[in-house]
Order: structure tokens, then C-alpha cells, then sequence
């Protein structure tokens, strides 16, 4: 079979690894938690950087630090995992959804200002919703694909509605606009290593910031909010969203393999590209300008896209479908919706993903694209 994107544990992983089982630090505290901090927020081009157990936790305390309370909305694009949807409702939030490109499936920044202009106030320095009267606080701009969102547009808009941004760079780690990382605008970034990113820890997740102070109290928050270096005293409530120590060990091996994953990315990318491109129908995913991508998951609009993954799935080929748009799952039905054409409904619909695991071989990704080419003759 050839999967979709596994992970690949080609480096010190072993070493690593070994080392913390050999010394007994593999838990929560641990010097490889440390150098994976460090080692994150050097190639992100940011401060600090906080460790977490998963990305998803790393939204959460962004949006708790943002100051995103209960009642609130938070800006997010239609077209995404359902991971910052959910972050945002753990903090009693609701998702304002915007649609999106059609070309790159970045959030429509033209829409979001159109959205502002006629829908919101400024009122007391906050955004708030004219309809609702709810505060809007936060967007959480999601870089889908490891693509990136119009940030020279975004971040003026932002500051004049006094929004801040919380960026989902998940899966966009190793994607520069105009060579500044993703994950390095907002007031936080956050990265996930889950299991089919382009590197992993098996779990965990990663929150940036320039902001020493909020990255002082993102570490205390994650850490259950511990107060005292012996006495178990807590001074507020806090979260067990810690990186363990032996997950860490495997994110530096990781990290020294990213510049070859990251390249390695890009030829899958262009071998598709150049082999799919007489497909009728197919478009790959646009690149936005100025954006350097790290090609993550290669995905592409497909004609009868549902009929080719099942007869890929045949052929023992993984595929994968997109992310049902949010406003289409059940907890996300009833929140706000801006949309003129639901351009992500239409993405949803066409999407499919190819395998593009960093060590698929070349001679796989040409039997994939030859199964698509006998598919569609």
C-alpha cells in the first residue's frame, strides 16, 4: 500500500530516544524539551517557544492569553481541520466563519473586510458585531495545506479593527511569506506534530510568540499552573498540556532532517504537477503570491474526485477527501457564516489528497499519477 503521509524516522530518533530512556527523563521535564523549544523558535524566527502536548492545546492557551472570553467570536476560515473550531468553543468563543479563495483556499481576506466594513463597529477599542453585539476579539488565520494567507493584507486589517491574530500554522511549518516564517506575525503561532506532518513527535504541538511575558504565562498555564518550585500550590486553574520529554527527543531529530523533508516536499509536488496537468478538470492548489510553501499534503481539484478514491483504494493507493467545511458539521451549524458563493463547499466537494510521505519513492508517485491517468481514459 502506499500511504498518505507517515511519518519518517530516518535520523537520531533512535539516539535520541535511547538517551532519554537510559537517563529516566522521559517525562514532562527533560533537556530535549528544551532544545526542541529552542530549537523551534530559532527556525520559526520568533522569541520563544512553548512546547505542547498537541496543537490543538496550543490553540487553546493562545486563545485563553488573547483574551478571548466567554460570548465572544472568533474569526475563522470555513475550510479547515476542525481543531481551532473546537479550540475556540473550549474557551466559550463561537466561530465567525469567512469563506474562502477559490484558487488558493486561504481565507478571503476581501470578504473578511467587506464582512467588517458592513457587519461590525468599533466600539470602546473592540471590534463587536453589529447584529450580535458580540465582541470579536481574535482570528485564528489557518495556513491550509502549508500554503499561507495574504498576510500583507490580513495584518493592516487586523490592526484596524484591533483583532488579534492567532495563527494556525499547523501545517505550514517551513512556509515563509516573503521569507518571513509562518507562525510569526500574530501574537501567537501555533504548530502541531502530529503523526502526518511534515515532521513529527507522534503527538505534541508547539506555541510561538515574540512576547516573552505571554510566553512566560503560556508555559505556566500548560504546566498546571504550579506556582511554587516545591509546594503544590496553584494560583489559577492550569492545564496538563505538557510535551513529555521522549516526544521531544524524537521532534529534534526532526528538526535537523526538516530543510530535506521540506525539499523533498517540493519535488513530490512538482513530479504531480507536471504529471497531472493534462487531466481534465484537475487544478492543483494555487500557491499564494509571495509565499513559499512547504507543499505539506498535496491536494488537488479532481472531476468525479469521490469515484477516483475508491478506485485508487483499489489499487492500494491512500487518499483522503477534504475537511468537511465547517458549517456543515453539527456543533458549527448555527454559528455565523459569511459567504457569497460558499467557495468552500465547492472546494470540499472536488478535493482530493495524494500520497506525498517525505520517503514515498519516485517510482510510487509515477504509479499514482499513472493510475489516475488510466481513471480518467
Amino acid at each position: 500500500m502506499i500511504p498518505l503521509s507517515v511519518p519518517n524516522l530516518a535520523g537520531n530518533e533512535w539516539q535520541y530516544v535511547k538517551e532519554c530512556l537510559d537517563t529516566s527523563w522521559v517525562s514532562s521535564v527533560g533537556s530535549f524539551v528544551n532544545r526542541m523549544e529552542e530549537v523551534s523558535a530559532e527556525f520559526s524566527g520568533v522569541n520563544k517557544a512553548v512546547a505542547t502536548s498537541n496543537g490543538t492545546a496550543a490553540l487553546h492557551i493562545s486563545l485563553l492569553l488573547a483574551g478571548v472570553q466567554q460570548g465572544d467570536m472568533v474569526i475563522l476560515p470555513n475550510i479547515t481541520f476542525v481543531a481551532p473550531a473546537n479550540a475556540i468553543t473550549y474557551v466559550g468563543a463561537n466561530p465567525l466563519l469567512i469563506d474562502v479563495y477559490e484558487d488558493t483556499w486561504e481565507l478571503d481576506v476581501e470578504l473578511l473586510e467587506l464582512f467588517l466594513d458592513e457587519e461590525c463597529i468599533i466600539s470602546n477599542g473592540a471590534c463587536r458585531h453589529k447584529i450580535s453585539g458580540k465582541r470579536i476579539p481574535a482570528i485564528v488565520p489557518v495556513h491550509v495545506l502549508g500554503n499561507m494567507v495574504n498576510m500583507d493584507k490580513l495584518m493592516p486589517l487586523m490592526a484596524k479593527y484591533h483583532i488579534q491574530v492567532i495563527e494556525d500554522a499547523t501545517e505550514s511549518l517551513g512556509t515563509t511569506y516573503k521569507g518571513k516564517p509562518a507562525g510569526s506575525f500574530g501574537v501567537f503561532g501555533c504548530l502541531s506534530y502530529n503523526g502526518n506532518k511534515i515532521i513529527t513527535t507522534g503527538g505534541g504541538g508547539m506555541i510561538l510568540t515574540n512576547n516573552e511575558q505571554l510566553a512566560k504565562e503560556a508555559k505556566h498555564l500548560t504546566t498546571q499552573a504550579k506556582a511554587d518550585p516545591l509546594e503544590y500550590y496553584h494560583d489559577q486553574v492550569g492545564y496538563n498540556y505538557r510535551m513529555v520529554n521522549i516526544l521531544a527527543a524524537m521532534g529534534v531529530a526532526q528538526m535537523e532532517q526538516l530543510p530535506g523533508f521540506i525539499q523533498r516536499k517540493r519535488e513530490i509536488a512538482e513530479m504531480y504537477n507536471a504529471g497531472l496537468k493534462n487531466i481534465p478538470g484537475f487544478r492543483a492548489q494555487q500557491t499564494t503570491e509571495h509565499v513559499t510553501a512547504n507543499c505539506w499534503l498535496y491536494t488537488g481539484v479532481f472531476n468525479k474526485s469521490n469515484e477516483l478514491m475508491h478506485f485508487l483504494t483499489a489499487k492500494d493507493i491512500q487518499t483522503r477527501p477534504f475537511w468537511v467545511p465547517m458549517n456543515r458539521l453539527p456543533a458549527f451549524a448555527l454559528d455565523t457564516y459569511y459567504t457569497k458563493n460558499d467557495i468552500a463547499g465547492k472546494v470540499y466537494s472536488t478535493c482530493l489528497s495524494l500520497p506525498c510521505s517525505t520517503n514515498i519513492s519516485d517510482d510510487e508517485v509515477n504509479f499514482v499519477i499513472e493510475n489516475i491517468k488510466e481513471f480518467y481514459a
